[in-house]
């Protein structure tokens, strides 16, 4: 009697293995029997494999988490230097050679401090050259000024002879118009001395005819004759006093036009005084200019002289030296920089290059940590202070500098580390935290669940209710799969085990985080800390699971398509 071995038929997933008796001699002696026993018995086998696939179809595994309750804090990464929150670039105003250099990196130095010297050759003598320039100018500003003054005697002067002269000429005018008077009464003499005369001559021819006829005296004719000689001498004498006014006359006439010929002149001579002398003073205004230009040189070259001697603006460590001695320096078209002055090295700077996606979530205030590589196992604390709005664009990717203020009591970061930050842009405190695959999990339409090995849990769980004949999930709607984005204030679900069965509990993401989200229940949904949560289908293996997971997170740039992992076999 030999036995045969085939899978359960009984319609159990238990895997148990029926025994078949058959004796193979008995059979033997009948071919035919033996061939069609082989049949029958393969035919078994093939039924019991299809029987126990099906069984085995409708069972899916599944994966739960439990519910934290906790902090959750969303992140935004970027990378940065370190720097001193002020850096001092001491450079130069003047050129020259570097002649000495009084500090080294490192160096403590303090405010007004000497940092490093210019050779002074050529500054002192553009400063002797300026100096001379400003004594000749000096000079010619005297020289100037007397020649004003003078100009000014010369208008005076003038001013006092053009006085006199038209003094002079209203004077000789008022002879003149004496002299007129004087001609007027001269000539009314002689016409008066004129009269005398005839009535002498008329007395004189009477008083003969009345003498000859002896009705006169002879003395009265005697005395007639008297009174006509006078009266021909007061002719005389009236014409001479007539003839000598008019040439008293003329001559005060021509000396008044003298006298206004002079002040004609001494006006003149005048306005020719007043321009010498406006002249003069110009130059000496111009003169006491060239003063002052001249002062200005000599003050810029005692200056240029000064600034040869290069001090340091403020108290810090020199972090920077650019020059050694004999290095020209040429401050013609832009400002040197010889040295580099970190003010205060206990105050550092990370200037973080934040990405065009993050930067609008990053605020002032917002803690930022931080490692660099010179101590890999320690974590810097910070605080944003600026967000630039001055955009940074390297191969096309736009980034914006982040300003983060760090103590460095202890000094141990230096210049020009690299730092690998993170930024705490927002924070869900004491908030129910799951897995980004319970949100975007999705069960599958028929058949019940059995925990996948190693899942969370104890017991297998069943569907809240029965398939629909058609193969309907008998979940309603799969708001929140992952054909939706999960991003904070989106409306998603959760499934949780509870009583042996999935429940389907509605849930509001509050924060997402990496591959978790903080979620709030919806409504009159309930969710308390350590609910089982499912995150995925168990029944593939654990790396395809992972796969088709982040596969299927919009996330973690997968393809956001509708449905969970189904038909898992």
């Amino acid at each position: 009697m030999d036995t045969l071995e085939r899978p359960s038929t009984n319609g159990h997933s238990s895997g148990r293995v029926e025994t078949i008796s058959i004796d193979l001699k008995r059979w033997s002696k009948r071919p035919w029997r033996a061939i069609a026993a082989g049949i029958l018995i393969l035919a078994l086998i093939i039924t019991g494999v299809l029987v126990y696939r099906v069984r085995s179809s409708a069972a899916v595994a599944y994966v739960t988490t439990p519910v934290a309750q906790q902090d959750l804090v969303q992140t935004v990464s970027a990378t940065g230097t370190v720097n001193p929150q002020n850096t001092i670039d001491v450079g130069t105003q003047v050129s020259g050679i570097v002649s000495e250099i009084d500090v080294d990196y490192n160096s403590k130095v303090k405010k007004g401090q000497v940092l490093a010297r210019l050779d002074p050759t050529t500054l002192q003598a553009q400063l002797d050259s300026a100096e001379a320039s400003l004594a000749q100018s000096q000079a010619q500003a005297g020289a100037a000024q007397n020649t004003a003054t003078g100009a000014t005697i010369g208008i005076e002067t003038a001013n006092a002879a053009a006085t006199a002269a038209a003094a002079t000429a209203r004077a000789a005018q008022a002879t003149a118009l004496s002299s007129e008077q004087a001609i007027a009464s001269a000539d009314s003499g002689v016409t008066k001395a004129q009269s005398a005369l005839q009535v002498a001559q008329l007395t004189v021819t009477r008083d003969n005819g009345l003498l000859s006829q002896g009705y006169v005296a002879q003395a009265t004719v005697d005395n007639d004759q008297s009174n006509l000689v006078a009266a021909q001498t007061a002719v005389q004498a009236a014409q001479t006093s007539a003839q000598q006014a008019r040439s008293q006359a003329a001559a005060s006439a021509a000396q008044a036009q003298a006298s206004i010929a002079q002040t004609a002149s001494q006006t003149d001579a005048v306005a020719a005084a007043n321009v010498q002398a406006a002249g003069s003073s110009d130059t000496a205004q111009a003169s006491t200019a060239a003063i002052g230009i001249q002062a200005a040189n000599v003050a810029q070259a005692q200056t240029n002289l000064a600034n040869s001697v290069i001090k340091s603006p403020v108290d810090g460590t020199v972090i920077a030296r650019d020059v050694s001695v004999g290095t020209t320096v040429a401050a013609s078209l832009q400002t040197p920089t010889l040295f580099a002055i970190a003010q205060d090295l206990n105050k550092m700077e990370v200037d973080l290059a934040v990405g065009e996606p993050d930067i609008g979530s990053v605020k002032n205030g917002e803690t930022v940590n931080f490692t660099v590589l010179a101590y890999p196992n320690r974590t810097f604390a910070g605080v944003v202070s600026q967000v630039r709005k001055n955009p940074v664009i390297t191969s096309n990717v736009v980034t914006y500098t982040t300003v983060v203020l760090v103590d460095n009591n202890d000094q141990a970061l230096l210049p020009g580390m690299t730092a690998n930050a993170t930024i705490d842009v927002q924070k869900a405190a004491n908030a129910f935290v799951v897995p980004l695959s319970a949100l975007s999990f999705t069960p599958a339409s028929n058949g019940t669940h059995h925990r996948a090995a190693g899942a969370t849990g104890t017991r297998p769980a069943k569907a809240g209710n029965a398939a629909a004949s058609n193969g309907a999930a008998p979940w309603g709607a799969t708001t929140g799969s992952a054909s939706t984005a999960i991003v904070a204030g989106s409306q998603a679900r959760v499934f949780v085990e509870r009583a042996g069965k999935l429940v389907r509990v509605p849930v509001s993401v509050t924060l997402v985080s990496g591959t978790q989200a903080a979620v709030a229940p919806a409504g009159d949904a309930t969710l308390v800390a350590g609910d089982q949560v499912v995150t995925g289908d168990g029944a593939a293996t654990p790396a395809h699971a992972q796969r088709a997971q982040a596969s299927n997170n919009p996330l973690t740039g997968g393809s956001a398509q509708s449905g969970a992992m189904r038909g898992i076999h």
